[in-house]
């Protein structure tokens, strides 16, 4: 469990560098809706970043063979969703969006499960 510990400081620290770059360095170059996409991702990206983190802890609290999926859910959900919005900003490939909610199904499936599996034990 220490791994996902690990993946979701690495995970936030990456949030803070990635939101600083467009806060500075791409503010001036997008457009304002633009970079509220851009900070959705950030965002997004941080709360699942604490999400890992937490997992991580309760996998030395419950069974960790039963956080996997939630935990490998949220990494995929931050991949795809924070990722594709960082893309579609910065190439200004509009199709990305059309994938986002997949990383937003994977975040809502991972709390869901979560919940289902730490109810159970």
């Amino acid at each position: 469990m220490k791994d996902w510990i690990l993946i979701g400081i690495a995970l936030a620290a990456l949030a803070v560098a990635i939101g600083a770059f467009g806060a500075h360095g791409i503010k001036d170059r997008v457009s304002e809706g633009d970079l509220r996409i851009f900070e959705t991702g950030v965002k997004y990206q941080f709360y699942h970043a604490l999400g890992l983190i937490i997992i991580g802890i309760l996998g030395y609290h419950f069974d960790s063979s039963m956080l996997k999926l939630p935990s490998s859910l949220m990494l995929a959900g931050i991949i795809i969703f924070s990722g594709s919005l960082y893309i579609l900003v910065l190439s200004g490939q509009r199709w990305l969006g059309a994938i986002t909610p997949i990383g937003g199904t994977f975040f809502i499936v991972s709390w869901i499960l979560l919940l289902i599996r730490l109810r159970g034990a």
